[in-house]
Parts: structure tokens; sequence; C-alpha cells
């Protein structure tokens, strides 16, 4: 099921008269919670109740989700037939376990979590209650503010769900905007990998651009890097290893060389060494992955690596 399979009737519905609207209780009104929280009620469903420890999950929630009660997590489970868990990747199954050993899940209780890593089986100890797991991850980051809402159209979900409740964890996030991808359950950690790289590390990456430039004096590094870094994601997406450009990918030793030299000399003045850590290691798979497909012959790749590994 994707955004398309809606019927016309169903899209140009009032959502709150739509069949199948549901009392959703929120655990964890972090930036993802409360935007998913938001995104459920602007479909028509009632959020019951809200979860929120901190001052700033409180502020958020009463922003995205104005007089939502702020209550106990049994409480939420008491008064909700789905429950939205927000929670970190580490937390949940303990957090699971516990209400489900607590007596605190009700036999056909939709048990929604947002974890990238995990898929049902996390979940497992709800089913000897009668309640039923699903895992929906949206593929984006999230700022906690109602721009977010927004940019949930036509996000990607990796969807995880036993087959014959599979539709509904479709269905629930197609009504948020999205659009649902299945992951098997064996396949979760590597999906989450392959995010968490493509998007922790780019930030990681481009932090440390910033701070090279920064480090000369370019007075506004955002305009510097930003056609640039664009270009290259949206070259990347489109072409994977052939968009690669750059002295590595041309096999420019020298220059290679002279790029290592200056940031151990910045290293040698103060500069903390995560960033010339990270250039090596990227530059290494950088010649790597050019010889694997051809675009660098193995002895340019040969001295490529040598520079990179000389004291």
């Amino acid at each position: 099921m994707s955004r398309r399979d809606m019927s016309p009737e169903l899209a140009g519905q009032d959502p709150a008269s739509r069949p199948g609207r549901l009392g959703v209780g929120v655990i964890g009104a972090g930036r993802v919670g409360a935007v998913l929280g938001a995104a459920l009620r602007n479909a028509g469903h009632t959020v019951t109740g809200v979860h929120a420890v901190s001052e700033a999950s409180r502020t958020r929630a009463e922003a995205l989700l104005p007089e939502v009660p702020v209550l106990e997590i049994p409480e939420i489970l008491r008064r909700s037939e789905m429950v939205l868990f927000a929670v970190p990747d580490d937390v949940l199954p303990e957090l699971v376990a516990g209400l489900a050993a607590a007596g605190h899940v009700q036999t056909g209780h939709l048990l929604v979590h947002t974890s990238g890593r995990h898929g049902v089986r996390a979940m497992d100890p709800v089913r000897a209650h009668g309640a039923i797991p699903l895992a929906i991850h949206p593929a984006m980051t999230f700022t906690g503010l109602s721009l977010d809402l927004a940019r949930l159209q036509d996000c990607v979900f990796g969807v995880t769900a036993d087959p014959v409740v599979l539709p509904v964890a479709q269905a629930l996030v197609v009504e948020m905007g999205g659009d649902p991808v299945v992951i098997k359950e064996a396949d979760r950690a590597t999906y989450h990998a392959a995010l968490s790289h493509g998007s922790n590390h780019l930030v990681t990456v481009t932090a440390q651009a910033r701070q090279l430039l920064a480090e000369i004096g370019v007075p506004d590094t955002d305009r510097v890097l930003r056609p640039l870094m664009q270009a290259s994601l949206e070259n990347a997406l489109t072409d994977g290893d052939g968009a690669l450009t750059g002295p590595v990918a041309r096999g420019d030793v020298e220059t290679v060389h002279g790029h290592r030299e200056t940031l151990r000399e910045l290293v040698a003045g103060g500069m903390p060494r995560d960033v010339l850590d990270v250039w090596e290691v990227l530059a290494r798979a950088t010649a790597d992955r050019a010889e694997r497909r051809g675009a660098l012959k193995p002895d340019a790749a040969a001295r490529i690596r040598d520079v990179l590994t000389e004291d």
C-alpha cells in the first residue's frame, strides 16, 4: 500500500469521519513522537494522552498536541486502543517487557514503535497478552517543530509487521502522508545502519568541513559548502559511485599527500584529530571503491594507500 492506493473518496473525506479512527496514546514527546502524534491527530485519530518527562518534551507536547493531557504510561495504555512508542532504541525492549509483565498491555492493543533498529521481535512480550506489535520508522531527521508535518509528505517509513497486520501498519503511514517500504525483520539492523551512516555521518563530515574553513577565516562556511554538497548528494543518489570526483578518484597522489600533511599540521597546532582520522579512513575507502569499479588504476590506488600510511 502507498499513498497512491488511497481512494479519492477517502482522500477528500473529513479525516475524523473516516472509518477505523482510534484513540492513540503517545509515549515519548521527543522530536519524533510529538510530530507523529500530531500527524495522526490530523488524520482524524484522537490523541488520548502523551507521556513527557523533560521540560523540553512538555513544551513540545503543548505546541504540537494542544489540550492533550500529559499522563503516566500505565494511564495512557488504559485509555488508548493504539500506543505509539517513540523512545530510544536501547530503551524500547525493556520498557515494553516491563509494561507487559505489569499487566498494562490489553488484548487488541495496537502497539507501534518508531525505532529504526528494531522490528517487531523487540515487542514479543506483548503477544502473550493479545496485543499487536507494529514497527514504523520514518527515514527522516526531525526538528520537533510543526514544519516537520509538511516534511512527512512522501517521507519513506521502514515498516515491519506480521503479514496479517502489515496493511494496518502501511495504512497508518499513508494516513500521515508517508510512503511505507516493507523491511524484513532480519534486515532491520542493515536498514538502520544504512540510514545512520548516510545521515549521521554526513552531519559529522559537514561539521568537519565547516571547521576547516573556519580555521582559515572563511566567514560564511555554509555559503561555500552548500552548493557543492547539495550537488554531490544529488549526483551520488543518481549515479552512485559514478558521481565520484576529486583528487583520490583522479589518482592525484601529490595532492592527496598535500592534504594529509596540511591536516597533520593543523592537528599538531591543536586542532582535534578526529578530522584527520575521518579524512584518512574516507580517502582509503574512496580509493578502494574507485579501484573496484575500474575508475582508478591499481597502481594509482596503491600509491594513494601508501601516502595514507606514511609516518
